[in-house]
């Protein structure tokens, strides 16, 4: 199958720029129930795997064992902010495992904030490795490597036990073989895999049901209820994250990744959602997102939700005029 157009950029009433993709609602049995483009597109699933990525520490009592709260089992999921209660709460996890900064290998970034705010980095600003996104997710590595006595120096190796252990943990989430999930390197520097979108929806599927796993107990529901109780720690003010799981507190669970891919989890419904824009353009990636939602019946008047701004966002040039907008041009088809 092909992908198809999912949004398109307008400058005045004219397209400028047509943005292609796919989606894949998913239920937690597997079974594909709508589609749009190609389920099957093969896809980076960069910052949605998180929950998954965290999944092995979870799984092993790592919370309990290292005292870890339900705000930092969240920031393990998170692609945060990097704001204040961010960063103080990943240095308190590097404390609680006898680590610090200089143990992270996620590299250093500003912190998102400031472009999600539109504010100006502060003059004379500095940040660390703590203000990295990733930093939560990190901090989940390095505490399992500490509860296991294994290597924290080569905590991002592929062949390093964490990291067999997150293989393990996707290819059973996805139900996948571990030799189909294609490998690559995340902005993080971790391991970071492609898979077929619905496969990433199916997962998502998984993590919202609430069920039990034969091998990882209640894992996922732990994961999920730190996530949908603590979305400001999943993401951050302004953020697309938040704004989703606001709509519905306790039954969404949302994660975008770079390049375009978002997934989200509905418990109510026990359906997971995946989409991915072929160019990995944001803007059409939240546009398209809340227009699944909508055509699902989850989200009835965008306008009026904390989704508004990512509903048809307008564009407006460097003194404020508007130029055109982001327009969703797809439909959901029942399979």
């Amino acid at each position: 199958m092909d992908t198809v157009v999912l949004a398109v950029s307008t400058r005045g009433q004219e397209v400028e720029s047509v943005h292609r993709g796919s989606v894949a609602v998913v239920n937690q049995r597997g079974d594909l129930i709508y589609s749009a483009g190609d389920p099957d597109f093969l896809t980076f699933t960069r910052s949605t795997i998180k929950p998954f990525q965290a999944a092995p520490f979870v799984a092993a009592d790592g919370p309990s064992t290292m005292g870890f709260t339900e705000r930092e089992i969240a920031l393990m999921c998170a692609s945060h902010s990097g704001e204040p209660m961010h960063v103080q709460a990943v240095r308190d996890m590097l404390g609680k495992i006898g680590c610090g900064e200089q143990h992270l290998h996620c590299g250093c970034h500003p912190p998102l904030h400031f472009a999600a705010l539109e504010l100006p980095l502060p003059a004379q600003a500095q940040f660390n490795q703590l203000h990295n996104n990733c930093s939560g997710k990190h901090a989940g590595f390095l505490a399992w490597c500490v509860m296991h006595e294994a290597p924290t120096d080569s905590y991002l190796d592929p062949d390093h036990p964490v990291q067999k252990a997150v293989r393990h943990s996707l290819s059973h989430f996805t139900g996948l073989s571990q030799e189909s999930l294609k490998q690559g390197i995340d902005g993080c520097s971790a391991p970071n895999y492609a898979m077929p979108l619905w496969r990433l929806a199916f997962a998502y599927a998984r993590l919202a049901s609430g069920v039990a796993d034969a091998e990882f107990g209640d894992t996922l529901s732990v994961l999920f209820h730190a996530m949908a109780a603590h979305p400001e720690f999943v993401s951050g003010a302004g953020r697309s994250d938040l704004a989703m799981m606001q709509c519905a507190p306790g039954d969404w669970v949302a994660k975008v990744g770079a390049e375009g891919v978002q997934a989200i989890g509905i418990r109510s419904l026990g359906i997971g959602i995946a989409i991915k824009v072929e160019s990995g353009d944001g803007r059409a990636l939240q546009c398209v997102a809340v227009e699944v939602l909508r055509q699902l019946g989850l989200l009835k008047t965008p306008q009026a939700s904390p989704l508004a701004a990512w509903s048809r966002p307008q564009f407006r040039n460097y003194r404020g005029i508007v130029t055109g907008e982001m327009q969703p041009r797809f439909k959901l088809a029942s399979v």
